[in-house]
């Protein structure tokens, strides 16, 4: 998994490169006019083309016979019936493809999360530091500390809570940069998680460091925790990043499908695609 998410994770680097310093939007409408063109070419290659042509084409021509024969309720309620066996079994034909596309989008989705859904801490801005314990750790008795590089500032004593097994700092940038911050328990080697701060508009940053498969497939930044250390997890609450648009403020996964979609249907046509 490590080596795989190294793997993707530098092609996006390299794609965004260009667009680090540029309108997020620039990127955005990049990204989803390829992802447009990989759902083309991954639903021409695995769908029955010829089938779903064929049952378009049928579709048509019960249409217009329900226009012509409007005033005849019989071939109409039959036109009806053939129309929806015609889609259920459109939507066979279809059900391959969507599926070979699940995959591939789940993991652009999850890589696109680091470089659009966060935004950097400003200087002087603050922002929570939290470490969750594994169960056999209780955060009231442990002992713990985190170090901070100059650039870091620690703005409050450790927050212990122990229902949660978890362990607050509030910390603020105090320089640009990338920031390594130090997790370290009794007799533990020492944790580390990265953070931001003041980074261009486009800067790929991960929240979330953790043990558990899953976090490292969602959140495909950082390498996971090690079994042996007494941490679950680490996260960094930093604030979401937001495409602004005419006043509006949207999540970037609503103009990455939007756009996507778009794409798709408009290079359709010129590509030789059946949908």
């Amino acid at each position: 998994m490590r080596i795989l998410n190294a793997l993707i994770g530098g092609l996006f680097s390299l794609l965004l490169f260009p667009f680090k310093s540029l309108d997020p939007w620039l990127a955005m409408i990049f990204l989803s006019l390829l992802s447009g063109l990989l759902v083309l070419f991954i639903f021409r290659t695995t769908s029955n083309q010829e089938g779903i042509r064929k049952i378009k084409d049928t579709i048509k021509a019960h249409i217009l016979e329900i226009r012509l024969y409007r005033d005849s309720l019989p071939v109409t309620l039959r036109a009806q019936g053939k129309i929806l066996r015609a889609n259920l079994k459109y939507m066979a034909f279809s059900a391959k493809p969507m599926l070979a596309m699940l995959l591939p989008l789940f993991i652009i989705l999850t890589h696109l999360n680091l470089w659009f859904g966060y935004e950097s801490l400003r200087m002087g801005e603050t922002a929570i530091l939290k470490v969750y314990l594994k169960e056999h750790a209780n955060p009231i008795d442990l002992e713990c500390r985190l170090e901070v590089s100059p650039g870091v500032a620690i703005e409050s004593p450790p927050l212990r809570i122990e229902e949660g097994r978890e362990i607050n700092w509030r910390i603020s940038a105090r320089r640009e940069g990338v920031h390594a911050l130090r997790i370290s328990l009794a007799g533990e080697t020492a944790v580390t998680i990265n953070l931001i701060a003041g980074a261009r508009s486009l800067t790929r940053i991960c929240p979330r460091r953790s043990g558990r498969l899953l976090d490292a497939i969602l959140y495909p930044g950082e390498t996971r925790v090690p079994a042996s250390s007494s941490v679950a997890s680490l996260e960094i609450a930093y604030p979401p990043k937001r495409l602004a648009l005419r006043g509006l403020r949207l999540h970037w996964l609503i103009p990455y499908l939007v756009l996507t979609i778009v794409f798709g249907f408009a290079l359709k046509r010129p590509l030789g695609v059946e949908i």
